[in-house]
């Protein structure tokens, strides 16, 4: 199950001495309209964040009162925050055939998703990191392994990604996603997970 991510934002009004602090808590639904829950509490009450837009904000007395925004007041008083956020990190995983660096047919697709999120950033830090099953000797799966991220790598560096913004590394057999025996082909072993930031 893929845990969900939503945004949350807060604005602090601050006034004189006298006048305590107001915030603002405001719950914003990910990009597929899902929210998870925020509990906002301080010593005089508290509001349970769990629908899109929901907010929280302190009263003058301290307390805190839960109510609604609409998207209009989010980008009224939170539009520059939200314009200068970098694009959400994201993974991808991809598959190889086995006892070489070519991708399977399915991860093939998977790839031209990937040159498509990399041309939307302007600037990513990329991670590459390889797997093989448990078919072979460790020293011949660390070298696949590393050969696989770095096949990964010269496709991004091919499209413009400067390769000082990608990191790679093999782990060989030594963290297979799908525990096998010794010796045992599984082909969800032989991947690379990709990280972009």
């Amino acid at each position: 199950m893929r845990p969900h991510h939503a945004a949350l934002l807060t604005a602090l009004v601050l006034g004189g001495c006298a006048t305590p602090r107001q915030d603002l808590v405001v719950l914003l639904p990910d990009k597929e309209g899902k929210v998870g829950t925020v509990v906002v509490q301080n010593p005089k009450g508290n509001a349970v964040l769990n629908t899109a837009y929901a907010t929280a904000r302190t009263t003058s007395d301290g307390g805190v009162q839960r109510g609604t925004a609409s998207q209009s007041e989010v980008k009224s008083v939170f539009g520059n925050a939200l314009a200068a956020q970098p694009p959400r990190p994201i993974s991808f995983t991809l598959y190889f055939e086995s006892g070489s660096d070519e991708f399977t047919e399915q991860s093939k697709q998977e790839v031209k998703r990937l040159l498509a999120e990399m041309a939307r950033r302007q600037a990513p830090d990329i991670i590459a990191i390889g797997h093989t099953d448990l078919v072979g000797p460790d020293p011949s799966n660390d070298a696949l392994s590393l050969q696989r991220a770095e096949r990964v790598k010269s496709i991004l560096v091919g499209m413009g990604i400067p390769a000082e913004r990608i990191l790679t590394a093999g782990r060989g057999r030594r963290e297979p996603l799908i525990p096998t025996a010794d010796g045992e082909s599984e082909p969800r072993n032989r991947r690379v997970e990709i990280s972009v930031r």
